[in-house]
């Protein structure tokens, strides 16, 4: 059947390919934990053999949480920070203004609140201030008391700021995990797995997987100095739904410690403990337990819709507060701005997308440019349009001169360092990030320079071309999708980057309806090609109709065809259902 169902060619340009995976280690894992052959198959082909499924299932942080000392300046930050809580100096927390930002900042604050000690958010404002420290906040923030700050999310390549911040007479511990220069900036300690000289092996956290390190460390270097006989010890693990939402929704690999974050952090969300993300919840409509999807999708972009065009402050300010009614109202603002960033996303995305199908595809890197665009989306429409073409893309919006850029990459392609190099050379004021998500500010004068340089570093790397492909990991028919086979998919859980969700080949279904609903999806039934089984199956393709997808369903009706899907456990109204979400199509 696989074979049989392997396409060079979809509806959506895609190749289908069925993942391999080594029958023996399938057959191994079976017998020792009696799994199906199914998720069996599906573990072998993400690499868990039968000696670390256990701990693949049944991620431990006890296990699993690395000594955070190992990390470079980890000692010297945990010592100074723990003198700061013993002789009640003030500590500023300086974050980005995303939500690995957020949840970074409220995780420390969160922290030191329990501890007892002194701590105060500041989160620049997008437009005015753009991203990382800068002068005025650092000299707001020493006006006010502080003495120490930490910059979360930010910091690894802020050389000038923090070296005003030294003048003045901080002492700064920077937080991060963008890739950083060959230099470091003038700073107590620097604590970045990414940095140019740290030899750590666990280097795929995110910001608030390293705050959370770095929380670990400062109450241990407490519990040496016995702080906690007159002060309560907190508890560092109910922390981890800040850290579950941080990982997904900066896109970590969901392998090692942080499948461990993300398991346990779930937990903890699904327990509302937290005011403002139980608030987030009811305004998102979630009413089932939360998996990585409702981060990702729902609560995240939430608080991202605060730093993107409202008050950048707002995520930060929702994920701290205890208070259920303030929770509420800004978790019903960030709703509003969500709605509104929305709006402006489809007219950037409309205008970019016109330019980019003007412009010559054949180039290393899609770079869209216009005037006056809102800042805080330029990033969901070059990943839109990075999707869509399966090419790197820079969205560049131009404001009085000066260019601000948002970038996203396919695999093989590493921007955040083709745009650091760019940096390095003067080719922008600033500028770095990952991999596969980076930016930057540039004078408007220097792009065609710039756009030049990207294109000469880009065209060589191994991911510009590359055919798209969609990775299958079975073939079933209709009638196979129930409840019993989500639970068994539900074990190898969470999904999301390094343990791709399961992705299945419908095979010979029939198309027996189809119409839009909502903003551009298509809504389809199918039933089982006329084999008699009378099995029917509802399914969803989201944003159809921004791609040939939505086309094809309304004009193939009655046609058989075979579906590329993800299944997904739901609960409405206390009945488990299972969701199917298409990806992509074709005729049979």
């Amino acid at each position: 059947m696989s074979n049989l169902l392997e396409v060079d060619k979809s509806v959506s340009g895609y190749k289908w390919k069925f993942r391999d995976c080594d029958e023996r280690q399938v057959k191994a894992l079976m017998e020792a934990f009696g799994f199906s052959e199914l998720l069996a198959k599906i573990l072998v082909a993400r690499g868990v053999c039968k000696e670390s499924a256990d701990s693949y299932l049944k991620p431990s942080i006890k296990e699993l949480l690395p000594d955070p000392l190992h990390y470079m300046d980890m000692k010297p930050a945990a010592e100074r920070l723990a003198k700061a809580v013993t002789d009640g100096e003030k500590i500023a927390i300086f974050g980005d203004y995303d939500v690995d930002g957020a949840t970074s900042s409220s995780l420390l604050k969160r922290f030191f609140n329990q501890i007892g000690a002194k701590a105060v958010i500041y989160i620049p404002d997008r437009i005015e201030e753009g991203y990382g420290p800068n002068q005025k906040a650092i000299q707001h923030l020493w006006d006010i008391g502080c003495k120490i700050l930490i910059t979360v999310d930010c910091g690894t390549v802020s050389y000038e700021p923090l070296a005003v911040a030294k003048q003045i007479g901080f002492d700064t511990i920077v937080v991060d995990h963008h890739i950083g220069g060959n230099l470091l900036p003038e700073a107590l300690a620097v604590i970045n797995p990414n940095r140019m000289d740290e030899t750590t092996e666990h280097k795929a956290l995110c910001a608030a997987g390293v705050s959370f390190m770095l929380a670990v460390a400062v109450n241990t270097e407490l519990r040496r100095l016995e702080y906690y006989k007159t002060h309560p010890e907190p508890n560092l693990l109910k922390l981890l739904d800040l850290v579950a939402l941080g990982t997904v929704c900066d896109v970590m690999p969901l392998q090692g410690i942080n499948r461990a974050f993300v398991t346990q952090g779930l937990k903890i969300i699904a327990g509302r403990s937290n005011a403002g993300l139980a608030a987030l919840a009811d305004v998102a409509g979630l009413s089932e337990r939360p998996g990585v999807f409702h981060l990702g999708f729902m609560l995240g972009p939430r608080i991202n819709a605060g730093g993107r065009i409202g008050e950048a402050s707002l995520g930060a300010r929702l994920l701290t507060t205890d208070d259920p009614a303030e929770a509420k109202e800004i978790a019903m603002t960030l709703h509003q701005l969500n709605n509104e960033r929305r709006a402006i996303e489809m007219l950037v995305e409309e205008e970019a997308t016109k330019m980019v199908e003007a412009q010559h595809l054949n180039d290393p890197l899609i770079m869209p440019v216009g005037r006056g665009w809102h800042q805080g989306v330029v990033g969901i429409v070059a990943s839109r349009l990075k999707d869509r073409y399966y090419k790197p893309c820079a969205v560049v919006t131009i404001n009085n001169g000066i260019a601000k850029a948002s970038a996203r990459s396919v695999h093989g392609v590493d921007l955040g360092a083709a745009i650091g190099s760019a940096r390095d050379l003067g080719l922008t004021l600033t500028g770095g990030g990952h991999a596969m998500a980076a930016g930057f500010t540039a004078e408007e004068s220097k792009l065609p320079e710039l756009r030049a340089f990207l294109f000469e570093r880009l065209s060589n790397q191994s991911g510009t071309g590359v055919g798209r492909v969609i990775n299958l990991d079975g073939a079933i028919a209709v009638g196979g999708i129930n409840t019993a086979l989500a639970h068994d998919l539900e074990k190898a859980a969470p999904y999301g980057t390094g343990n791709a969700e399961p992705r299945f080949a419908i095979a010979n279904c029939r198309l027996v309806d189809s119409q839009i609903v909502g903003n551009g999806h298509v809504r389809c039934i199918f039933d089982d090609g006329g084999i008699g089984s009378g099995s029917k199956l509802y399914a969803m393709c989201f944003r159809a109709m921004e791609g040939k997808l939505g086309e094809f369903f309304l004009n193939n009706k009655y046609k058989n065809m075979h579906v590329a899907a993800r299944l997904r456990l739901t609960n409405w109204q206390g009945k488990e259902r299972v969701e199917t979400q298409i990806d992509d199509a074709v005729l049979a």
